[in-house]
């Protein structure tokens, strides 16, 4: 836990200085110019600090995961969310389907097949990792089935919510760096409504196969399950999203992230009860009956 707990102020650093640089340094940029030192920080920053505080989100879930629920359980969802998510992608950019007509830009990364950044799916990863884990707390011990459908359904919720207040602001024209550009126009703030429909349904697909494919229910008392962790990095990814929602004056996004997304979220924490400690001989997952 030590090393993702390391893991995670990286992550949040570099949200903090990705926001810095986006909201303070890009369009200042003249009053840095006469500085070597400080244009080298903006040239590094502007070729990784883009898919940088993703690839750390990544690292951090994944190694919160393998403390958590262990490593198989972990290397499924990502096993899952990753693939699955890039080649939804993939069809996304060359098809307009499932989520519009759009393209990245080259500030993420390099990109896969030259459509999707090789960072995109790790951040459906991660995000979708918190999410769902945060869904399981909140759902609770009850029976397999119904934990398995709750923990699927508001994990795509909050996975969803995010996507409502980051997608307008990072592709409005208003930023002075866009990661990804729309070549068509919607009612939810310039936004195409399917978008957030093919970002629900990808989110349901990879994470009911990893659900699926674990055949075992969260034990929301487990001392391993600690909800802070998915908390914070959802929290964290949402609040950085709501300041470049501010930046352009997307007040309606920052209102349906707190409302939808973070609120709701911290019932996760009222949930949790104190820790336990867990015997030899019991697990932090209770199978599923047999068929």
């Amino acid at each position: 836990m030590r090393i993702a707990k390391i893991l995670l102020v990286a992550h949040v650093s570099a949200l903090v200085f990705g926001l810095m640089g986006l909201l303070y340094v890009i369009p200042n940029l003249a009053l840095f110019a006469g500085d070597s030192q400080a244009m080298q920080v903006y040239a590094y920053g502007l070729e990784y600090a883009g898919s940088l505080h993703i690839i750390l989100g990544a690292a951090a879930m994944f190694a919160y995961g393998i403390a958590a629920i262990g490593l198989r359980r972990t290397g499924l969802f990502f096993a899952f969310a990753v693939p699955y998510s890039l080649l939804s992608e993939l069809i996304g950019t060359g098809t307009g389907w499932p989520f519009g007509n759009y393209a990245y830009t080259s500030y993420l990364g390099y990109k896969v097949l030259d459509h999707v950044p090789f960072s995109i799916p790790l951040s459906w990863f991660y995000v979708g990792f918190a999410s769902f884990l945060l869904g399981s707390i909140i759902a609770g011990n009850a029976g397999w089935k119904a934990q398995a459908l709750l923990s699927v359904a508001l994990g795509v919720w909050f996975l969803t919510v995010w996507d409502l207040v980051l997608d307008p602001a990072m592709a409005h024209e208003a930023m002075a760096i866009r990661f990804w550009e729309w070549n068509e126009t919607g009612p939810y703030m310039g936004m195409p409504v399917k978008n957030f429909v093919g970002w629900s349904l990808t989110g349901a697909v990879f994470m009911s196969l990893a659900r699926w494919a674990w055949n075992g229910a969260v034990d929301s008392r487990a001392a391993g399950l600690a909800p802070w962790f998915p908390f914070t990095v959802y929290t964290a990814n949402t609040i950085f999203a709501m300041a470049l929602s501010a930046s352009v004056g997307l007040w309606g996004a920052i209102v349906l992230a707190l409302a939808l997304g973070i609120i709701p979220a911290t019932s996760a924490l009222r949930r949790h009860r104190a820790p336990r400690q867990v015997a030899a001989t019991e697990t932090l997952w209770q199978p599923a009956p047999s068929r």
